[in-house]
């Protein structure tokens, strides 16, 4: 199909768009000052902020939300009469894990086989250069025609709730017609998609403790109190002989009635060894989409290496709980907190400390937004139709907003795809897929127009 002239300004923004992608992937910013430098965020927070200035945004602002991150946010201003519409990314990402895992190095964008290699660089600093491109290519052709607000979340992979916060406190600083969350995903390369629903979260730690100092194997072990032993009883009480989620009072068996998810191509994404089962029952849009699911996300206690003969006197895990519309994150929170404090052996002492929650989230892709972003996305893929499908990740903010802003009409699209390992090692973006979605944002944002 002959490139439109849009679609020709978008291809030709992508050198642009991968030499400040590879700006903001080298800010090292993992918003957890035990891990990195704070100043590592506020680099990049300035960087988005200098970089929204220089594309004509007014009232550039970063926003210190109470969690004490920052947001950055901009506002350009469209025709008089014409609708708000709020296109929102995050800068801060999650880190590297065991940087000696990466191909090349994580915060250095690197091309490879097609790819963009780099922390953050579909999850969701890429976001962020799709807007960017977007309203770009529409610059060059009569004009943005909409009223576009910005805003680039400084703590979203934390979940610890800034900009949720800030948004209460300040309504009025975010509101819109339309609202495009730019931080999912297709289903597969290729195959224009559509988020319908993500399921939320909550983030905790358990402290198990039960002797006050470590003992010597040798000679105590076999009777005094393991707390090693005990949380590890603990976390097994999380799950069910099939590897399904069992939470004590949190119902499990929800079905998914959308895009279905052949279990040979999870299978494949997922990278899963051969002769290594998959968890739960059910279909796996029905465990990915509609059903909690816990992970053990670390656990504090003595490395293998340089380990002592000794009977642990306490130890932690952080567990992660995703829960699917329809059940409330704080609800689920006391059930997790009650299980982990019930399933505790031999009366070992547990503490459990609520580190982050979000709201699970529905979308009603009934509304005339998403009617305008078919049309777009089918445009934008040569006339392949758009797909719903739903999304096991969480993004706390859209509740939030949604909350505020009834009338808005949210939209979650984003660059994610199965292929690009978000948060695990050798994360990395299609570059057509970058350049396909920042042309259908700005065929979205023509129509939505009207």
């Amino acid at each position: 199909m002959p490139q439109s002239p849009l679609a020709r300004t978008v291809a030709a923004l992508q050198p642009r768009a991968r030499t400040e992608l590879a700006e903001l992937v080298a800010f090292k910013s993992v918003a957890d000052p035990a891990q990195f430098p704070k100043s590592e965020c506020e680099a990049a927070a300035n960087w988005i902020a200098d970089t929204l200035r220089a594309d004509g945004f007014q009232d550039v602002a970063l926003l210190d939300t109470p969690d004490g991150t920052q947001s950055v946010y901009g506002f350009l201003p469209g025709p008089a009469g014409a609708p708000t519409v709020l296109l929102y990314a995050h800068y801060d990402v999650q880190p590297p894990l065991d940087e000696t895992a990466w191909v090349s190095p994580p915060f250095e964008l690197t091309e490879r086989d097609g790819r963009w290699y780099g922390r953050g660089a579909a999850d969701c600093k890429g976001g962020l250069i799709m807007h960017l491109t977007a309203l770009r290519a529409l610059k060059e052709h009569g004009g943005v025609p909409v009223n576009v607000k910005v805003i680039v979340e400084g703590s979203e992979e934390q979940g610890t709730g800034g900009l949720e916060r800030y948004a209460e406190a300040h309504p009025e600083l975010l509101t819109a017609d339309a609202i495009v969350i730019g931080d999912t995903g297709n289903f597969r390369v290729g195959l224009p998609t559509v988020t319908a629903t993500l399921r939320g979260m909550t983030l905790v730690r358990v402290q198990v403790d039960t002797l006050e100092g470590n003992l010597h194997s040798g000679q105590f072990g076999g009777a005094a109190p393991d707390a090693l032993a005990a949380l590890i009883r603990i976390l097994d009480s999380l799950r069910a002989e099939d590897g399904s989620t069992t939470v004590t009072g949190l119902a499990a068996d929800a079905t998914w009635d959308g895009l279905q998810y052949p279990e040979e191509d999870f299978r494949k994404d997922a990278k899963i060894l051969d002769g290594v089962g998959l968890l739960g029952d059910g279909t796996i849009a029905d465990r990915i989409w509609a059903r909690p699911a816990v992970t053990v996300l670390g656990i504090d206690c003595p490395p293998v290496v340089g380990a002592t003969p000794s009977v642990q006197a306490g130890a932690r895990a952080l567990i992660s709980l995703r829960v699917p519309p329809g059940t409330d994150a704080a609800e689920a929170t006391k059930l997790l907190v009650a299980h982990l404090e019930t399933a505790a052996p031999w009366g070992a002492r547990v503490a459990v400390e609520q580190v982050g929650q979000g709201q699970a989230f529905r979308a009603d892709t009934t509304s005339p937004a998403y009617t305008s972003m078919a049309e777009a996305l089918q445009e934008a893929y040569d006339g392949a139709e758009m797909q719903t499908s739903g999304m096991g990740g969480s993004i706390p903010l859209c509740n939030t907003l949604a909350a505020l802003y009834p009338a808005a009409e949210i939209l979650l699209i984003g660059l994610s795809e199965p292929e690009a390992q978000l948060h695990a090692v050798n994360e990395s973006v299609s570059p057509q897929v970058l350049e396909r979605l920042s042309l259908a944002e700005a065929l979205f944002l023509r129509r939505y127009a009207g």
